[in-house]
């Protein structure tokens, strides 16, 4: 049976940015939730923050050392497949480089790299612990610091192709705000406000109430307006205990390209207020829960605690996301007035005269253009005088149902790979059809879920088949080529696009297996070689020794042994460089002790002897 987690950072008092006022009960407030009335294990839920009270011997202050060491321990004793996790962020956030970094208690906005916590790492590593992960991040607040990109940009990118569930306070252009009259931030009082009113028991749920409560919110306290961001995965998911056993809903077909265009026709407009990441093209692959379409008037009343002032009313057909979804069991109801006004004769006259007379040219059009075609048929077929030359003329016209032919030099092999060859161009040609793109495994799955739509006896039902065998191939393809380029998180996501129905399972699951262990080791030694060049300090030779002894601890079968030895072989030479310059400078002892510290084993080991017997003859 799966266990919840809950992990709860909140940070009023940093060393170094400007202190906040809601953070710490934000964090303390979720916690409280979730074990008191959300039935999650005490033991489960933990908090991080200024006033934290130790776990054991185990300091909770939310330094970068401490949040990462029990996210390493719970993952390697604690965690297990299939678990449930929420992670539940309020702080400074910074973009560095193109990078979101939390900034933790100590974090310093000159030394983001070295004193923030990478998002992507992070969730690649939660990624590859195999867990139903929720991100609750309320980090756009660093008003004063110098960013390269809006915070929270990146974060939504990776949630997308990750597949994690994740919840932003704001959009990335946007800033947080919190309330001392509410006793929290606006995004964290709307979070609990849904959890206690029964708007939270899906992620889809939850992101109507967020996205319609936090603009009321800012509206209300004359705040600019704040609008949650939100990345919903494609596989279905609870989020609170007590739902597991009661979640036996199927969620609603999704709304395909080919079905765009009439979705976007009976979509009624939203105001600038209500708009969320869907408005803004953010969202990953959404799936909609029916009962989305019963939540407005309950969002209306549960919100009633937060705006003292009415809500503006909400149709109960319209998805708040921005789009309505039709049942897709009751047939198309029209939308006209019951009292519109009848058509004048002479009106429809002119409209089916217009009408009949465009067929007509049109098959006009269409005869003379194939009038060649039909003059040929009747020729070979009308007249008895044709000779047999002139029916080899006929014949020898091109025509494109001329049938294949066999080459004698084409051997079996070649003709069954430009079998294959023609059935995934056709494949590709299908995807452009519906606006999809062979590069991106989720469009690749979204093409399979509209072919299975397509029933056995229908026309196109075994090209359907035979597109879905090729695009789950595709998806597999495109996982492989992403762990060839150690972005394992992305495989795997990719990888478990593919179904238990499709024909690539047994070896996507074999390769999902490798990419989690290799995944594990790679993040493992690369956080061993992020160590080793923390401990450089330039013009330190001992410092380049250190780190070398370190990278050396990267095992030769593991991934990251390459980048490992290629470091070692750079300091190796640096030090011996910086032996040169002191040999240079008159400092032959010290050039000696220097070029001493290249170890055996490196590329330039031999030279640094040669250098140190040459400064002893001197």
């Amino acid at each position: 049976m799966a266990n919840y987690w809950a992990i709860a950072i909140g940070i009023n008092q940093y060393q170094l940015f400007q202190p906040l006022s809601c953070a710490k009960a934000d964090a303390e407030a979720l916690e409280d939730f979730l074990v008191t009335e959300a039935a999650f294990i005490p033991k489960h839920c933990l908090v991080m923050t200024d006033t934290s009270p130790p776990i054991g011997d185990r300091s909770t202050y939310p330094t970068k050392e401490n949040i990462l060491l029990l996210l390493e321990d719970l993952a390697a004793t604690s965690w297990q497949p299939e678990d449930y996790l929420w992670l539940f962020f309020s702080g400074y956030g910074v973009n560095y480089k193109g990078k979101d970094y939390l900034m933790p208690a100590e974090g310093n906005p000159e030394l983001v790299q070295e004193t923030g916590i990478e998002l992507r790492s992070l969730m690649q590593s939660l990624q590859l612990a195999n867990l139903n992960v929720l991100l609750l991040l309320d980090i756009n607040r660093a008003f004063g610091t110098q960013a390269d990109a809006p915070v929270g940009e990146e974060t939504i990118e990776l949630a997308q192709e990750l597949q994690l569930a994740t919840i932003l306070s704001c959009q990335p252009e946007q800033f947080s705000h919190e309330s001392s009259e509410l006793g929290h931030g606006f995004f964290t009082a709307a979070l609990l406000e849904a959890l206690r009113s029964g708007n939270g028991s899906n992620l889809a749920d939850l992101e109507n109430y967020l996205s319609l409560i936090v603009p009321k919110l800012c509206h209300h306290h004359w705040r600019p307006i704040q609008n949650p961001a939100t990345i919903i995965p494609s596989r279905q998911q609870v989020i609170l205990p007590k739902l597991a056993m009661e979640s036996d809903f199927q969620p609603e077909p999704m709304i395909y390209p080919e079905e765009s265009f009439a979705v976007a026709l009976a979509a009624p407009p939203l105001d600038d207020s209500s708009k969320t990441s869907a408005d803004r093209g953010r969202r990953g692959e959404v799936s909609v829960n029916s009962s989305q379409q019963v939540k407005g008037q309950k969002v209306q009343e549960s919100g009633g605690s937060l705006v003292s002032q009415p809500m503006a009313e909400t149709s109960l057909g319209v998805n708040t996301r921005g789009r309505f979804i039709p049942n897709s069991s009751k047939g198309y109801v029209s939308r006209l007035p019951a009292n519109q006004p009848s058509i004048p004769f002479w009106k429809q006259f002119i409209l089916w005269g217009g009408g009949s007379l465009l067929v007509a040219g049109l098959i006009a059009v269409v005869f003379l253009r194939n009038q060649e075609t039909f003059r040929i048929k009747q020729i070979s077929s009308t007249s008895p005088n044709a000779t047999v030359s002139d029916r080899q003329v006929v014949e020898n016209l091109p025509s494109d149902r001329t049938p294949p032919v066999k080459l004698n030099n084409q051997s079996s092999a070649q003709i069954a790979s430009s079998s294959q060859s023609k059935k995934r161009n056709q494949a590709v040609l299908d995807l452009a059809k519906m606006s999809l793109r062979q590069t991106q495994a989720s469009d690749l799955s979204m093409a399979i879920a509209t072919a299975r739509k397509i029933q056995p006896g229908e026309p196109l039902y075994e090209q359907a088949q035979e597109n879905i065998k090729i695009w789950s191939q595709m998806i597999l393809d495109l996982a492989e080529g992403r762990a060839k380029q150690r972005q394992y998180a992305s495989a795997i996501a990719a990888a478990r696009l593919i179904t238990k129905d499709e024909t690539p399972y047994a070896k996507a699951q074999a390769a999902i297996n490798l990419w989690r262990l290799e995944g594990k080791q790679y993040v493992s030694n690369k956080t061993l070689l992020d160590a080793a060049n923390a401990l450089i300090k330039s013009e330190q030779a001992s410092t380049y020794n250190r780190a070398i002894e370190v990278a050396k601890k990267v095992p030769a079968d593991q991934p990251g042994f390459d980048t490992a030895q290629k470091s070692i072989n750079k300091w190796s030479e640096k030090i011996l460089d910086l032996a040169k310059r002191r040999a240079a400078e008159g400092e032959r002892n010290a050039a000696i002790a220097t070029a001493a510290l290249v170890p055996e084993e490196t590329g330039a080991y031999e030279d640094a002897q040669d250098a140190i017997q040459k400064w002893q003859k001197k």
